[in-house]
């Protein structure tokens, strides 16, 4: 045989007969010459084994001792590579006297050829167990549905918190500050340290109606029951200015970077601006009935407001008058949030005669989709992390629902509050949200994922139970 690690391969040299122009011949047959080409030896080869055909053996006693061993040899060996089963039979013990040793010819057998059971028990070692789906295909394995914690894991007394549908009486600052609007004070809660402080006390003659925390998160402003708005100077504890202009209570507040606006059951909604002088620099006018939901796009570019009269308005910052009206909703419109993902995505929610939320392209003046949650909505924020959003109702649940956006299918149900679920705020990070209702607690949840975990679905870790006091 030749050997295969050599780089040249050794041939006897044959007597040449006629010149070749491709080969050339050595007249010493005793030399070893080198060629290009590659002439395999077969002498050594061994077809029995394989069940091919072999020339016969050369006749002569001396040669039938040899080829018996190397019959036995090839029994055993093929019993060794293809099992027992194949229908081997061994060979007898060879007589001199006798014709030369016979095997049996193997079963037939292809024992390289594709079956569909070798297939499928090859495609079933795959780890993700697709073992029904067709070969060829591309698999990924199915992500599993992220987990969000049933409790919440803190819960606050908050005594005389009202039970008003038209107020929003709870906000969380930037700087990891919760403000909470109880009677007729204001109180602050450091999520960092669990302390309470009186920011304000507005006398027995006047109640807040709501709450609202600049973007900067230094600045509050005080919505109250006398038609004025307070702005307080957060870290100096001291009121910096009293706002004129409405007629009846200030139940909505809405900040963009330098504006403030406020909604009032006087219909109308005023822009002001607290650099200058004036109570306020515009006033807009178009709804017919109390205006209980205000929230500015993450642009600062459009306001969107929400009224008792079942309409929601699109403003700018220019208008006087709404540039978009939507009057699909058939109760009160409080419920407005505008995505922080997608350019122009609004959704708004109805009241107990509605129960609907509704998505809506600013954009196109389109109305996209229309879910009916089977309860008053309250509440909507979208989740800072991922495309998902949460709804707070009323009648006749009173549960907090996180969806999953476009398809609005639900990751979870939380429940708890014995009352509607009136308020909601959302935490800096974007993971918690708290609600309030008329049962005059304060509710921490798990809700959202956080930045570094959006992608991953596993579950959102809640910290331990607690229930404290807010004042």
């Amino acid at each position: 045989m030749n050997d295969e690690s050599s780089s040249h391969c050794q041939i006897p040299s044959p007597k040449p007969t006629t010149p070749s122009s491709l080969n050339y011949y050595h007249p010493s047959p005793s030399r070893t010459i080198y060629s290009d080409r590659f002439i395999p030896s077969r002498s050594a080869s061994n077809f029995a084994l394989f069940g091919l055909s072999t020339p016969p053996p050369s006749d002569g006693g001396a040669d039938n001792d040899t080829s018996s061993s190397s019959a036995a040899y090839t029994a055993l060996l093929r019993k060794a590579l293809f099992g027992s089963d194949l229908g081997f039979v061994p060979p007898s013990t060879p007589d001199k006297k006798n014709s030369p040793v016979t095997t049996t010819n193997p079963v037939n057998r292809n024992i390289f050829r594709f079956k569909s059971e070798t297939r499928q028990s090859l495609h079933s070692l795959s780890p993700f167990g697709f073992d029904n789906e067709l070969p060829g295909v591309s698999h990924r394995p199915a992500k599993a549905r992220r987990i969000v914690p049933r409790s919440p894991y803190k819960v606050l007394d908050a005594p005389a918190l009202q039970d008003d549908f038209y107020l929003n009486l709870v906000d969380w600052s930037s700087h990891n500050i919760l403000a909470v609007g109880l009677s007729n004070c204001v109180y602050l809660w450091n999520a960092s340290s669990s302390k309470v402080t009186k920011l304000c006390d507005l006398g027995i003659d006047e109640t807040v109606c709501s709450v609202g925390w600049s973007q900067q998160g230094t600045t509050l402003a005080v919505g109250t029951s006398n038609g004025e708005v307070q702005i307080w100077d957060v870290f100096g504890c001291k009121k910096v200015r009293t706002m004129e202009g409405h007629r009846s209570r200030v139940g909505a507040l809405a900040w963009n970077s330098s504006m403030l606006s406020s909604g009032s059951r006087d219909k109308s909604v005023l822009q002001r601006d607290p650099r200058v002088e004036q109570d306020f620099v515009s006033k807009l006018n178009g709804h017919k009935s109390e205006v209980c939901g205000l929230k500015w796009s993450y642009d600062n570019r459009e306001l969107a407001s929400g009224g008792n009269d079942n309409r929601l308005f699109v403003w700018n910052q220019h208008s006087t008058q709404p540039v978009l009206k939507y009057c699909e909703h058939t109760a009160a419109v409080k419920a407005i949030a505008w995505s922080p993902h997608l350019y122009g995505l609004l959704a708004s929610g109805g009241g107990t005669a509605d129960r609907c939320i509704r998505f809506w392209n600013t954009t196109t003046n389109s109305h996209l989709s229309c879910v009916d949650t089977g309860s008053q909505v309250c509440n909507l924020v979208w989740s800072k992390n991922g495309n998902e959003l949460v709804s707070t109702h009323g009648y006749s649940q009173n549960q907090i629902i996180v969806w999953k956006y476009p398809n609005m299918s639900k990751l979870a149900t939380l429940t708890g509050h014995t009352y509607r679920v009136l308020y909601l705020a959302i935490s800096p990070d974007g993971q918690t949200i708290v609600t309030g209702a008329g049962d005059e607690t304060l509710r921490f949840w798990n809700a959202f994922p956080s930045p570094k975990s959006q992608n991953n679905e596993s579950a959102i870790g809640a910290s331990s139970f607690g229930r404290t006091h807010i004042r």
